[in-house]
C-alpha cells in the first residue's frame, strides 16, 4: 500500500502525538547508502530504529551521515550499543538517553540496546532498538531482557523496534508479544515480510508498543522503489503510524 495512505505525524488537540516509526536492519551500511536514505526519506518518519549500525572504524561519522542524508539526527545508540542506533527528527524533545549492553555469551556477537526517553508535544514516550541474537536460547533471555528495559524506562509509553531474528510464534517472539502489542497483528498494513527484499517469505523484524499506544497501521510499504529497496540492505522496513497520548499534567 502506498506510503501516503498511511497517517502523516501530527499533534492531536488534546495533546496526542501521532508518530511514524521505522525499524530497519542497515547491514552497517555496507551496501548502497544513498539508497538506504532515499528508503528512509521516503517513509517520512518520526523515530527510526535502527540495526546493525557500523561499529567500528569512524562509526559516528557513519551514523551522522545517514542522519543528514535522511533529514534526521542521531539520538543514541551505534558501536556503544552493539548496532542499534536511534534516529529522530527535529520535533522530538529529548529527556535521556542510554546505551545498554547485554551480557555476553562467549563465542557469540555481542548485542545491545539503544534507549531514550523522548516528547513529542504532550505524549512522552520511551524507544528501544534492538537486535536479537541469532542462538534461539540466547534471544529468549534476551527478550526478556528488553522486556525489563521496558519497565526500567519508567514513561507509561514505550515503542520497540528491532531485527527479533525469529518468526512469530516463537519462543522469543512470544515472549515480548506477552507484554507488548505487535503492529502487524494490530494494524496490518502493507507487506507483512521483512526477508529478504529479493524473495520476501518471513517476517522477523517489528514495531512493538505497550499497552495504551494505539496502531493506525503497520508493516513494509509497497510503493517504495524495488531498486532501491534491494541496493540498500538485506531487510525490508517496517513503518508503523502510531497514536501516543498525552502524558498526565504534572
Amino acid at each position: 500500500m502506498a506510503i501516503t495512505e498511511l497517517p502523516n505525524s501530527r499533534t492531536e488537540d488534546d495533546g496526542s502525538a501521532v508518530l511514524r516509526v521505522l525499524s530497519y536492519n542497515v547491514r552497517s551500511m555496507r551496501d548502497d547508502e544513498d539508497a538506504l536514505a532515499r528508503v528512509v526519506r521516503a517513509c517520512a518518519p518520526d523515530v527510526v530504529f535502527v540495526q546493525e549500525a557500523p561499529r567500528f572504524f569512524r562509526w559516528r561519522k557513519h551514523a551522522a551521515r545517514l542522519a543528514a542524508k535522511s533529514d534526521l539526527v542521531v539520538l543514541s545508540g551505534g558501536a556503544t550499543a552493539a548496532g542499534p542506533l536511534l534516529l529522530c527528527s527535529l520535533r522530538a524533545t529529548v529527556e535521556r538517553t542510554e546505551d545498554v549492553l547485554l551480557p555476553l555469551t562467549p563465542g557469540l556477537h555481542r548485542r545491545g540496546l539503544a534507549t531514550a526517553v523522548v516528547r513529542f508535544a504532550g505524549a512522552r514516550v520511551g524507544l528501544i532498538s534492538c537486535h536479537l541474537s541469532l542462538r534461539k536460547d540466547e534471544r529468549y533471555a534476551q527478550a526478556g531482557l528488553v522486556l525489563d528495559r521496558v519497565a526500567a524506562l519508567g514513561t507509561p509509553h514505550v515503542l520497540v523496534g528491532g531485527d527479533l531474528n525469529e518468526r512469530p510464534g516463537g519462543p522469543a517472539f512470544t515472549r515480548l508479544t506477552g507484554k507488548l502489542r505487535d503492529g502487524w497483528a494490530e494494524a496490518p498494513w502493507g507487506g507483512e515480510y521483512t526477508s529478504i527484499p529479493e524473495d520476501p517469505h518471513q517476517r522477523i523484524d517489528a514495531v512493538l508498543a505497550t499497552p495504551g499506544v494505539e496502531f493506525l497501521g503497520c508493516g513494509v510499504p509497497t510503493d517504495l522503489d524495488p531498486a532501491d529497496l534491494r541496493a540498500a540492505t538485506d531487510h525490508l522496513p517496517v513503518l508503523a503510524a502510531v497514536r501516543v497520548p498525552a502524558a498526565p499534567s504534572p
